[in-house]
């Protein structure tokens, strides 16, 4: 048996990701604190980069140095030092003369736990009875509903379930109103107790027919009980009026702060876009490097140091490319989406991530990086990059009209329509025609579900 061994020439296109164009690629799709880290992160492995302290408005900074000055001479830094304490649950609030005064405190948030714990401490004597409080109060969840059963406790505590009982049935009696309970239909009626409503009808709708009153089912109630299917709704809009979580009050506040990435406004008559860079650090290669790149003789020491430049060059190419890329994006969507900024959100045309790419010369997955996690500050409010970019429909007269923008017409026209006689989806359509805008009614159902709008049949009021 014989083996041949032959060559053979194939030409084929391969797309190589370079380290400098990965870096590209993630630089482009960070958010501006996340980029503002990425930088920190690699001023400490470069020796070659450092930050710039020079602004492009010098004045900006010598006022800005000049208040500084001012403001330390102000302050006697060893009298504050020497009043500094450590408050565990207390901060201090001075007045404009910097007078301490006990009623300046003000207490830090209390949470849930706190407040029931405080309630029990004062309400029960016994210590064992104190004990059980605290745990049962421990495994109340933050939306105040007790996660264990009766017969859970009593068999983790070694007592007997009616004990158990009664100590829960105290804890219910305690603020906020509806708390410890196990389930919403247990929680509403402890709400009711606390208000002092003897109503035998509420209390049997909360009890027999929470899952109809939550479909809207008012005439199947209404029949069941022998009453009113006005009486039942006028029921349905005072439930509604409880609490069905009544610990969230006391949850911390998570506000979610975004960084504006840029910013359109209006001057004159036309729309100007503006970057918000400022937090980002601007990078410079140190000058006793450049020194070293260009005298250094040693073979070992000049390669180490011109790898280090090449790689901050490819940094600072990389962020300004982010910049400039950033700021085409948001200047095309300041000119296409001219109506939405002059007349609101009706008026939001479908736009293409494609769309933009032709028109900034780059690929569309450059787009969707570059809008991806950026925010912009408009006349109309605040927005994510990504809400300009949505499908459209094409209207009567042709026109390209955004699915947003349909949505809100759809918004207006059910907020006037007649609540004793509201709109199917098949007269929302008709509506929407007479407007220039021909849709399904599967569409006009989806979107409506979008707006979280119940079902004409749900939103029905009875005279």
């Amino acid at each position: 048996m014989r083996l041949d061994y032959n060559l053979q020439l194939e030409q084929s296109q391969k797309l190589i990701m370079t380290p400098e164009l990965q870096q590209a690629i993630k630089i482009l799709q960070l958010s501006s604190i996340e980029l503002e880290q990425y930088i920190q992160e690699k001023i400490e492995s470069n020796p070659i980069l450092e930050i710039s302290n020079i602004n492009s408005d010098k004045e900006i900074n010598e006022s800005k140095k000049e208040d500084s000055e001012n403001f330390s001479e102000t302050i006697d830094w060893k009298e504050y030092i020497d009043n500094l304490d450590n408050y565990s649950d207390f901060k201090a609030v001075y007045n404009k003369d910097n007078d301490f005064n006990y009623e300046n405190f003000v207490s830090s948030e209390t949470t849930l736990q706190e407040q029931l714990l405080l309630q029990a401490y004062i309400t029960f004597i016994d210590k064992e009875e104190k004990e059980i409080a605290e745990y049962i109060i421990y495994n109340i969840n933050d939306n105040g509903y007790l996660t264990m059963s009766e017969e859970e406790i009593a068999h983790e505590l070694s007592k007997e379930s009616d004990y158990i009982k009664d100590i829960i049935k105290i804890i219910q009696t305690f603020d906020p109103p509806g708390v410890c309970a196990r389930d919403l239909r247990e929680c509403l009626l402890i709400q009711l107790d606390h208000l002092g409503i003897k109503d035998n009808i509420i209390g049997t709708i909360i009890e027999k027919y929470l899952m109809e009153l939550a479909e809207n089912n008012f005439q199947i109630i209404a029949k069941k009980m022998g009453i009113t299917t006005k009486k039942v709704q006028e029921i349905s809009d005072f439930i509604k009026t409880l609490e069905p979580k009544p610990g969230r009050r006391f949850a911390p506040s998570n506000n979610n702060y975004v960084m504006i990435d840029a910013t359109i406004q209006k001057i004159g008559k036309e729309y100007v876009v503006f970057l918000n860079d400022s937090n980002i650090p601007r990078l410079i290669i140190r000058d006793d490097y450049k020194y070293l790149i260009n005298n250094d003789e040693d073979s070992e020491t000049s390669k180490f140091l011109k790898d280090k430049f090449n790689s901050a060059m490819w940094l600072i190419k990389n962020i300004e490319q982010r910049r400039q890329t950033i700021y085409k994006v948001v200047d095309v969507i300041s000119k296409k989406q001219r109506d939405f900024f002059e007349y609101g959100r009706k008026h939001l045309k479908p736009m293409t991530l494609k769309e933009v790419a032709d028109e900034i010369d780059v690929h569309e997955s450059t787009v969707s990086r570059a809008t991806n996690g950026k925010y912009v500050q408009t006349p109309m409010g605040t927005f994510e990059l990504k809400y300009f970019f949505s499908s459209g429909i094409e209207g009567i007269n042709g026109e390209e009209i955004a699915a947003e923008s349909i949505k809100r017409h759809i918004k207006e026209i059910i907020s006037k329509e007649d609540v004793y006689r509201p709109l199917s989806d098949n007269k929302i359509c008709q509506e929407l025609l007479k407007r220039g805008i021909k849709i399904s009614r599967r569409t006009v159902a989806k979107y409506r579900d979008d707006l979280n709008i119940l079902s004409s049949s749900k939103r029905k009021r009875y005279k």
